[in-house]
This record gives C-alpha cells, structure tokens and sequence, in this order.
C-alpha cells in the first residue's frame, strides 16, 4: 500500500560546481570605459580572497531552477504536520508575515530617534503588556533574541537581586531532570552551580526532593512546566513556597506556553521571572536557525535589573530609557528582532484572551488524542494524561530489532519530518511528539496511521524500517564520519 502523505519523484540534483559549464555567465557586464582597479590594491592584498578553483559559471534559470528544486525538497509547517516535540512547530498566519513586511515597519531603521519612532514604541510596549497580562507578572523586556538568551537574562537578573542584598553566597540553582536542556548551560554561564533535581517516578518534581537545598546557597529553582515529558507539575505552588521560604526565586521555561495561554498564569504559580518563546508560541516562522526571540517577564522586584534601554511611558509619549542604575546591562543590539514583535502582538490580537483560552485546549486535546490512539501500539513511560506533547517509546519494537532512529527514518517515506528523539533523556528510546492545536482530526489520523502502519512494519518486515529511509534524496549516512570529518568546501574531483 502506497504511504501516506505527501509524495512525488525524487530526482538527484547536482552541485552548482557540477553544472558549471566554462563561458557560461549569468550577467552581462557591458565595457563602461571606466579603467579597472585592482581589488588588491584598493583594498590591501589580507581583504582580497584567493581565486576559487573551479567556482561555478552558470546562467540565471539554472541557478533559480537549482535553488526551487532544494526548496522542494524541503518540509517545514507548510507542507504539512511538523511532530518536533518541546520545539512548538506550528502553522503560522502569513497575514502576520505581511503586517511585519508593512515599509512603516520594515524599513524603519533601527537608529530613528525615539520622536519619530513612536508608533513602533507604542507597538511594543502593547506587547509588552499583553505578555505581562499572559505570565501574571508586571514587567516585561523584549530585548533577548531567543529562548535560551532568555534564560541567560533571566538568571542574570536573579543573581544581580541576591547580590543587590549582599547574599553573594545564593549561587545553587535547581533544575530538574525534565527540563529543556538550555537551562543548566544558562545558570552555568552567569557563575551558578547546578543541583539536578531527580523527577518522581509520576515525572514530577516532588516537594521532599528539594528540600534538602533548601539553604543559605539557595538562589533558584528553574522549572520547566509543563515539563519535557508533557506532564504538568501539579505541586508547583508548593515547591515556589518552600523555594521563597528559604530566600530563592523560581525561574519558569515558558517554551511551553501553548499548554497554558489564557488558563494558567505563571505569576500564580509563584514564578518569579519567565521567558517566553515568541517564535514557538505566537506566530513567527520557527526553524532554519531564528530569528527568535526570547522575551522576559518579572514581578517588580526584579524590575530595577531589567536590561536597558527600558521603554517608559510618559504623558509626552514613549522613550527609551537607559538611566536603569542596577540594570544588567544591554543584552542585545537595540531592541531586539522587531519584526518578531509585530507577529506576536497581531496574534494576540487576533485571537484575544478567548481565543488563547481555545488555542491551549486544542494543542491539549490533539496532543492526548495522539496517545490515546498509539498508547498500545508503542510504549509510553506513564499512564496518565499530558498536556500538549507526549511521549512514545521504542520498547516494543525493540524485540524485532527497530529502535526510535529506524522509525524516525521511516516516518521520512511517509512523507513526515520524524518527532524529536532520545529526548527527554530520562526516557530511554523517547519519541516525542507535539501535533500542536492547528492540526485538524483528519490531519491527525493519518499520522497515526504512518505510525501504526510502521509499528506492523516493524514486526513483518523489519528490514524495511531500520533501512529507511527509501524514498529520499539520499539514505542512511555515516552520522558519526559525518560529524567527525565533514566536508565543508567543494573541491573539484582529482582525475584519473
């Protein structure tokens, strides 16, 4: 039976190098009888790159044509139901694209004073709280450029208050085993020690598990939550208690915001400071490497260590104020990706707080619609319920000899990008799978069809699945040669 999905004929697509034809330009530069300069000369002989042996000569269709098929080849949230469990890939609004492409928008420069600059000053301060409002928190900065400088802000401005107090001995940091892998590095980076945090077998953190950190040394608990595993952590108001008893703030990885927008607020919870993801939860094209964008909401205690420049609001307008005595600094170049900025708030917009409410319902109940129907067929490490992403494993398959990488390689001949796998690490085999709240019923289905289809394979013919996948440009490739020795400039073949 053919595979579901997308489908269509794979075709081998040389190098440029390889289509390079001698003579064959792709411009025409007619004689302006202006002498030449020699690069060399006028810029000094260190600036000028050496002739690149064998550089392609091509013309103009063949380089289009060239770059149109790679892009086919492709998969991204438009082509269809993109898994990537903790990474939110989901479809967003083009008209969101548009309004951030508006000339008013794109094309203002980022050194415009603060006068002519005020509708795009009005349009983040908006956003600024409108995130505020969403975390149950009171101040907002949009400066950090993705989730993980987020992080790194955030524990910034947690160390910056305990030394404001003169508590220089408060560097311990708690994370648990569930949470995003980000989080160790970013207390790391800012001089912390790091205290793992080992997850109940229920995959929560229990109040007993902390508390014999409970001390002097004590700066924070950093919290993914949900956590990696999807699971909310229902003790939450409990651990922040035991947390600010002992002089701590509790930080909140907002990466998975979709479980919670417009029905739980992090500030309730007792979270002291939180980034979100714009780029994963409101409306910007995620992947490909950003942009992204980080922002962080605090409670007022931790207002005076926001990084500057600080948008004000005064009876005058909007301005940009850097006089922030006990700021941590400035952590990105102006005022971070404001392109970014505009999608966010025109999803927010858009949708208004019944429509996150609706937004977080959906990506809860597609996400345990996926387990309900594959929970049998492939291993999951709890019984229960999970918020808006779950987690399979390859326990089952494993008799046959398929493990998570073969059946992540078959999903590809179905026509899918494969879930995030061997993540989170306290699950051995994990696939991971976030179907986010845009995918529709029938969209669903035949992703559990590609699934149980390939959990049959697994048992009947289990060469099929750990040599997948078929139907791609290339195979299976020596990972480890490939990161160990890899290729990174075209040389041309040695004759003979």
């Amino acid at each position: 039976m053919k595979p579901p999905g997308r489908s269509g004929l794979v075709l081998a697509e040389p190098l440029l190098f390889e289509r390079s034809r001698p003579g064959r330009p792709g411009y025409p530069l007619d004689a302006t009888g202006v002498p030449a300069i020699d690069p060399a000369q006028a810029l000094g002989a260190d600036q000028v790159r050496e002739t690149i042996e064998g550089f392609p000569e091509l013309s103009e269709p063949e380089v289009a044509r060239h770059f149109t098929r790679l892009s086919q080849w492709n998969y991204g949230v438009d082509s269809g139901l993109f898994p990537l469990g903790s990474c939110t890939m989901k479809y967003n609004p083009k008209i969101n694209d548009a309004l951030a492409a508006l000339p008013g928008i794109a094309d203002l420069h980022p050194m415009t004073p603060d006068s002519a600059s005020q509708g795009m000053l009005a349009l983040c301060h908006e956003l600024e709280l409108a995130l505020a409002e969403i975390a149950g928190l009171d101040r907002v900065t949009l400066q950090p450029a993705a989730g993980a400088q987020g992080e790194f802000v955030g524990m910034k401005m947690i160390r910056a208050h305990h030394r404001a107090r003169g508590e220089h001995g408060r560097n311990r940091v708690l994370i648990p085993d569930t949470a995003h892998g980000t989080n160790p590095a970013s207390a790391a980076l800012n001089g912390m020690e790091v205290i793992q945090i080992a997850s109940d077998p229920d995959g929560t953190v229990s109040p007993e598990s902390i508390e014999p950190h409970l001390d002097e040394r004590l700066a924070a608990l950093m919290l993914t939550n949900p956590n990696t595993l999807g699971i909310f952590e229902a003790r939450v108001e409990k651990l922040s208690e035991l947390v600010h008893g002992a002089g701590g703030l509790v930080y909140l990885d907002g990466a998975n915001m979709n479980a919670l927008l417009g029905v739980s607020k992090p500030g309730d919870m007792g979270v002291d400071v939180m980034h979100f993801n714009l780029h994963k939860t409101f409306s910007t094209p995620h992947g490909g490497g950003g942009p992204g964008s980080g922002p962080v909401a605090v409670r007022n205690l931790l207002a005076p260590f926001l990084p500057v420049p600080v948008i004000k609001h005064e009876r005058e307008g909007f301005l940009l104020d850097h006089e922030f005595p006990l700021s941590i600094g400035r952590v990105h170049a102006f005022m971070g990706n404001a392109g970014i900025c505009v999608r966010a708030l025109a999803y927010i917009r858009t949708l208004g707080a019944a429509g996150l409410e609706e937004l977080t319902a959906r990506a809860v109940l597609n996400a345990n619609y996926l387990l309900a129907r594959l929970r049998g067929t492939y291993d999951t490490p709890h019984t229960g319920r999970v918020m808006h992403e779950c987690i399979l494993t390859d326990r089952r398959q494993q008799a046959s000899g398929v493990t998570t990488a073969d059946i992540a390689k078959r999903l590809i001949d179905y026509g899918y990008h494969p879930p995030t796998i061997y993540f989170p690490l306290v699950v051995e085999g994990a696939l991971m799978i976030e179907p986010t709240e845009c995918e529709s019923l029938e969209s669903l289905d035949e992703f559990v069809e590609a699934m149980l289809r390939i959990a049959a394979e697994a048992e009947e013919s289990p060469d099929l699945v750990t040599e997948a996948p078929h139907r791609s440009v290339v195979g299976r490739l020596d990972e480890v040669r490939a990161a160990r020795h890899p290729k990174l400039r075209w040389k041309p073949p040695v004759e003979g």
